[in-house]
């Protein structure tokens, strides 16, 4: 006699459960959570894709932050006279708060993007549900 394997999925076990009981239209009740299963799987994947890219265009910002901190540390001699300080000083400063806010909208829209394509397929995945369910229904 074979063995089972140790590893049966969720499912196969509750349809061996239902099969061993005689639950009627066990499969189809199955293959309903089956596709739910599937949409959180699609869903997770969706959201995890998003926050590597995330990460990575995160950690692609502080690079280049901080090249061009040290790009201009290393250009910068300290000026003759205070107003030529001055000068540098907001220009710096005016071009770190214009990347900051850039990245932060670029930052924002990767989330919304991201979180948008995750609930975007279970809110997919509901809709069919209801139509399964109102479809067996309607054979009643």
């Amino acid at each position: 006699m074979a063995k089972r394997p140790d590893s049966d999925s969720f499912l196969d076990m509750f349809s061996r459960f239902g099969r061993d009981l005689k639950v009627p239209n066990v499969e189809a009740i199955l293959a309903h959570h089956r596709k739910n299963l599937e949409a959180l799987e699609r869903s997770a994947r969706a959201g995890a894709a998003g926050a590597t890219s995330l990460l990575s265009r995160q950690r692609e910002m502080l690079q280049d932050t901080l090249r061009e901190v040290s790009d201009m540390a290393q250009s910068y001699k300290a000026p003759g006279n205070p107003q030529e300080l001055m000068t540098k000083q907001a220009e710096f400063a005016r071009k770190s708060f214009e990347a900051a806010l850039k990245n932060a909208g670029e930052v924002a829209e990767l989330v919304k993007k991201s979180g948008t394509e995750s609930v975007e397929i279970l809110r997919s995945r509901i809709k069919e549900a209801m139509e399964e369910i109102r479809s067996g229904y309607d054979k009643k």
